[in-house]
């Protein structure tokens, strides 16, 4: 497996739920569980890797400081990372190529990219902008597993 393609099919198996790596400031690693899907990069049309990350997290603290990012996905004892530059944009990153109406569609597409369904669209864009979330895009430039 060495694609975003088969990583893709991979994170279908286990709902998006992903590990993410981030480097501290004191050069040691912070891994938490997000969910993350493959879609295309609002800007360049590249696929990536996307996930819609809560304002004020130590995760986002962590990727303006040193914007790179691994992404591991698994299903049974199958495994594959992705790893690669970050680019965020939300309330506290703006992007001026993405307005307001624009980051409310895109935290929308991100969401369902990583295989999320909502009842009620309008109470979730009410969320992501109390929550102030961004969009993290990782661009694989590694890419490698157990298979």
């Amino acid at each position: 497996m060495t694609d975003l393609g088969d990583f893709e099919r991979l994170i279908g198996d286990d709902h998006g739920l992903c590990v993410v790596s981030t480097l501290r400031p004191d050069n040691t690693i912070q891994s938490s569980l997000v969910n993350a899907g493959v879609l295309k990069h609002p800007l360049t049309g590249e696929p990536v890797v996307g996930m819609v990350l809560r304002g004020g997290t130590r995760k986002l603290t962590n990727l303006r400081a040193r914007p790179r990012m691994t992404v591991v996905a698994r299903s049974g004892w199958q495994w594959a990372a992705a790893e690669g530059p970050a680019w965020i944009t939300g309330p506290d990153d703006p992007t001026p190529a993405i307005d307001p109406e624009r980051l409310r569609l895109l935290l929308r597409e991100v969401f369902t990219a990583a295989g999320g369904t909502h009842d009620n669209w309008e109470e979730y864009d009410r969320v992501m902008a109390t929550e102030r979330r961004a969009v993290v895009l990782i661009t694989p430039d590694r890419i490698y597993s157990n298979g």
